[in-house]
């Protein structure tokens, strides 16, 4: 007889009685919870004026009401840190970028409904104008040099491919069927944006005191930005890939000059690997970009070039620093603000033409407040005062800048957490069995263990090519509230430690990294505060795959969660929405080529070993790990007999996952339900 297949609904799982969330009729509690989530607040891509004077950031925040994160815009001042709003209406408000003379202010807005449009603020009078009247939202957004256009990217539809036809004519009234799709792209579908309708990416510019837009480059295929003009505004720098097997080569871009007048594209590099983001210097003598020389690697660093503006004496800057750049402005004519991540913090410098680098700040902090991942962004002033993101493990980004010394303008959350006793973070160091150090941190709650030893969530990065560091996190905040200990950890593979650290996982991940792992948990224990019979791991994307492999090499943990995992890397390479890249960097083969080494890899093939009761979790539109390799584990588990649940998140892609508040406080309230299922309490266990 069979038994009838069931999801089991997000919140069937009882919550452990101390994460559960007091109504507000109960009054305030200094812990951490679950609705606090609605009552943050985070800074991004912050934009200094030219004078230095002003800086208008995105200011995101939950809405309770419509259980989403809401972007507005606003100024703060850098000499007061007073803040004003300047587009704080309904809808989202993205994307503020300063004309060149800082009288104007052009944003993104979807105010009113409908597609997001080009908006400019005249910031002396207060008034706004709709520039554009656009089908797809613009992005790139690139002030001309003498304010007078602006140029953006946005997709431009393309016809649908037919391969037949339905039979005909449709009876006047019936009501036939939707037509069938037909997709004849290698990608054709990408994890947040779902199945890409027919269409192209490409560069426009618009008076930017109103009137009809000009598309100047065509084709078949996707323009990329960022968008950088020359001084003398006839010239646009951007990148792209527009080799006639571009969809098979997604790593191989090439930076391009545009005459704005005749649409006449130039290359100005020509390697096998990305260049990108191209940014001309204030006297349009050099123009700086980012990229490598692809070798096929795993993980390889992203290197700061410039070149003279035809393409000519190309010459790599950061070649001495075995890091990657993320980003890249100007600062003056002789050098270059660059951000980048070493050992866990997201860092700014300064690069001179010469190569000489001088450190500014290392405390950015990114958007994605749900883990602590590294991240941040800035810009440049003329003068060279530095905007940008900031935040601690005990805070989500603020709005800082750089005047020859630190100086942070914004508090967002001191109304909220300031009245909230958080859980310490601090770093745990950690050897592992060759004798690498690997850098790790401990979690502690805010209240006191019971019987004095906490028991531990070993919770692991994705990427598997990124890292954690003291950064704010809400997963763990919620984790640690509940009375666990969190340990996070960067085993090697994990970035901003060199590309010999990343690719020790190279065509072998999961690999040695779950040494690392196992050591990390080893020195936490022998810390004195972790119980040794009370450890639970979780972990998403690569850590989800790392959490399938452990419990599949070990019983050392209570119980499990895997969100959002790979479980048979053949399916996935085939099935994820870059199928031209994994295989290639990961593998270095395709799966019909040598699939034992897939196999060997492959959390699945270790499901004959498992006996940790383990939750699996997945966002029902996830098309990076698609849903259905977490089908395949939990229905393995399921034959093996093994104690198991799936949860899956109703509209979540593998990048938004946590991004409806009331689905990342339910997500972590669940795993913390199945882990309290299986402690340890008291010296026995709890109740199946």
């Amino acid at each position: 007889m069979l038994r009838r297949f069931a999801f089991l609904p997000l919140l069937a799982l009882s919550l452990p009685a101390t994460a559960q969330t007091a109504s507000p009729s109960e009054g305030p509690t200094p812990i951490f919870q679950g609705r606090d989530l609605f009552g943050l607040e985070w800074a991004s891509d912050p934009q200094i004026s030219p004078d230095g004077s002003q800086v208008a950031y995105v200011r995101r925040s939950n809405d309770i009401m419509t259980d989403r994160a809401r972007s507005t815009i606003w100024l703060v001042d850098t000499r007061t840190g007073k803040q004003s709003p300047l587009a704080a209406g309904s809808g989202s408000h993205t994307s503020p970028r300063w004309s060149p003379d800082g009288k104007r202010l052009a944003y993104v807005s979807s105010e009113g409904g409908g597609s997001p449009q080009l908006y400019v603020r005249w910031m002396e009078t207060g008034r706004t104008a709709r520039i554009t009247g656009l089908p797809d939202s613009p992005g790139a957004l690139s002030w001309s040099p003498d304010g007078s256009r602006i140029a953006y990217l946005m997709r431009v539809p393309g016809e649908e491919p037919k391969l037949g036809k339905a039979p005909g004519p449709k009876p006047e009234g019936a009501e036939w069927a939707k037509p069938l799709e037909v997709i004849t792209t290698v990608q054709y579908r990408t994890d947040e944006g779902g199945y890409i309708k027919p269409g192209h990416d490409h560069i426009f510019v618009v008076p930017s005191d109103g009137g009809a837009p000009r598309q100047l480059t065509y084709g078949q295929i996707d323009d990329g930005g960022p968008l950088s003009w020359a001084p003398d505004g006839r010239t646009l720098y951007f990148s792209t890939n527009r080799k006639a097997d571009w969809e098979l080569q997604p790593l191989d871009s090439e930076v391009y000059a545009l005459n704005v007048d005749t649409g006449a594209v130039t290359p100005l590099t020509d390697r096998r690997g990305p260049d990108r983001s191209p940014v001309v210097s204030p006297d349009g003598r050099h123009v700086a970009y980012i990229g490598f020389d692809d070798k096929n690697l795993g993980y390889q660093n992203a290197l700061l070039s410039v070149m003279n503006p035809d393409g000519s004496n190309p010459r790599v800057l950061t070649g001495n620093l075995d890091r990657s750049i993320g980003q890249a402005r100007w600062s003056g004519n002789n050098s270059l603000i660059v951000q980048y991540d070493d050992n866990g913090l997201t860092k700014l410098a300064r690069v001179g033409l010469d190569g000489r680098m001088a450190p500014l700040v290392d405390d950015l902090a990114g958007s994605g407040i749900d883990r602590p991942y590294t991240g941040g962004a800035f810009s440049v002033s003329p003068e060279g005062a530095v905007a940008f993101t900031s935040g601690t493990a005990q805070r989500p980004p603020d709005v800082s800048v750089w005047k020859g010394s630190e100086r942070k303008l914004t508090t967002l959350n001191e109304n909220l957490l300031g009245a909230k006793t958080l859980a310490s973070v601090r770093p745990l160091a950690v050897t592992a069995a060759d004798g690498r150090k690997i850098d790790a941190w401990l979690v502690t709650p805010p209240t006191p263990a019971p019987g004095g030893k906490y028991p531990l969530i070993l919770e692991i990065h994705g990427g598997p090519f990124s890292a954690y560091g003291p950064h704010f996190s809400t997963d763990d905040q919620l984790y640690a509230a509940a009375g666990y200990a969190v340990l996070y950890v960067n085993p090697r593979g994990s970035t901003s430690y060199g590309e010999e650290f990343a690719n020790l996982i190279h065509h072998k991940y999961p690999g040695d990294d779950y040494g690392d792992l196992m050591s990390a948990v080893d020195a936490a224990i022998a810390g004195g505060t972790i119980d040794p019979d009370n450890l639970f791991v979780t972990g998403g994307s690569g850590g989800g795959v790392l959490t399938a492999w452990i419990v599949g090499k070990t019983d050392r943990f209570k119980a499990a969660a895997t969100q959002k995992p790979v479980i048979d890397w053949a399916s996935f390479a085939l099935t994820s929405d870059n199928p031209a890249y994994f295989s290639r960097y990961w593998f270095g083969a395709y799966p019909w080529e040598d699939y034992q080494s897939f196999w060997a890899r492959s959390p699945l093939s270790l499901v004959g070993n498992v006996k940790t009761p383990t939750l699996v979790v997945v966002g029902s539109e996830d098309y990076r790990t698609p849903d259905s390799e977490a089908e395949q584990y939990y229905a393995a588990l399921q034959l093996r007999g093994v104690p198991t649940a799936f949860v899956k998140v109703p509209g979540a892609a593998h990048g938004t996952i946590a991004a409806r508040p009331s689905q990342s406080a339910a997500k972590a309230s669940a795993i913390l339900a199945w882990f309290d299922r299986y402690r340890n309490k008291g010296g026995s266990a709890a109740s199946q």
